[in-house]
């Protein structure tokens, strides 16, 4: 039992360090992107499957400067630029069908998630929640990992009394 304390405490901490790598990666770019101005997010958040960031430095009107994109399942995922976006009208590319179908599902997910949040600041109706940095610890994956094997646990124990105490 002390062993797999161990090892629970040990991926915690590792996960915890390689996640800290990963933000100041994020901080890094987006602190780049900001000094050339405005920078829009757009995002996919996924728990189990590969989820995507985007950056975009945008001009008052719109124009997309510079694009950047992180897409993966791990911490190891990194910002890539995003070229095809570059000098291009957020507003034509996000209603441009065939524009938008140049690109992967999560990079056109995280476009038009973007392009939600250009629409709501223009227009004064950014909800609270696109300010809201706060994490939840027990949402990482090792810990709902866990729960899912303790829920899995629990239903085989219930299963087991069941079927002990009706004496089958």
């Amino acid at each position: 039992m002390l062993i797999i304390g161990l090892f629970l405490v040990s991926a915690f901490l590792l996960q915890g360090a390689l996640g800290f790598i990963q933000i100041k990666n994020f901080t890094k770019n987006f602190s780049e992107l900001r000094r050339q101005g405005r920078v829009l997010i757009g995002k996919n958040p996924k728990r189990f499957n590969s989820g995507s960031l985007m950056l975009l430095s945008i001009a008052d009107d719109g124009l997309i400067k510079e694009a950047r994109i992180m897409k993966g399942v791990t911490i190891f995922a990194q910002f890539k630029s995003l070229s095809k976006l570059t000098d291009h009208y957020l507003q034509e590319v996000a209603a441009d069908y065939d524009e938008l179908h140049c690109f992967d599902r999560l990079t056109r997910q995280c476009l038009l998630n973007a392009y939600r949040n250009y629409i709501d600041f223009q227009a004064g109706k950014l909800s609270s929640d696109a300010y809201d940095t706060s994490v939840n610890v027990f949402s990482m994956p090792l810990f709902v990992k866990v729960q899912q094997i303790g829920l899995g646990v629990t239903s085989t124990v219930k299963q087991r009394y069941k079927t002990f105490r009706n004496g089958d």
